[in-house]
């Protein structure tokens, strides 16, 4: 059984920040679940081009309010508290965020914990 806080993750090596985001990694590949799961805030203003062309993600928001858009298609989804976004094909896609934004995301496979996005605003693939 694992039991861990959120205290016990922020200061440490599982959490991770990037420009505009902070990734607090609860559960990591080490943990051996085969997903990760994350508490993750990203602030007013900040806009990320994304594509996780190695994982898959899901999302639930638990405050704040965005826009996220399927690069693909030009879709466009308000995101708020309740809405759940799942990137089930490794979507390319822009989240751009009105009002500081708190997510519970959940990636497969599991991450190791200092991933950070590189130029195309994806994650390296596991084990990299």
């Amino acid at each position: 059984m694992i039991v861990r806080t959120l205290e016990d993750v922020v200061g440490s090596d599982r959490d991770v920040a990037g420009e505009g985001w902070r990734s607090r990694r609860l559960l990591l590949r080490s943990d051996g679940l085969g997903f990760s799961l994350h508490d993750t805030t990203v602030a007013a203003g900040t806009e990320l081009n994304l594509q996780y062309k190695h994982h898959l993600e899901a999302c639930y928001c638990l405050e704040g309010e965005a826009e996220l858009v399927d690069l693909a298609n030009g879709e466009r989804h308000a995101i708020g508290p309740g809405t759940m976004y799942a990137l089930d094909a490794h979507d390319r896609h822009t989240l751009t965020v009105q009002q500081d934004l708190h997510l519970v995301c959940v990636f497969n496979p599991a991450l190791t914990g200092g991933e950070v996005h590189d130029a195309d605003g994806s994650f390296p693939p596991p084990g990299e």
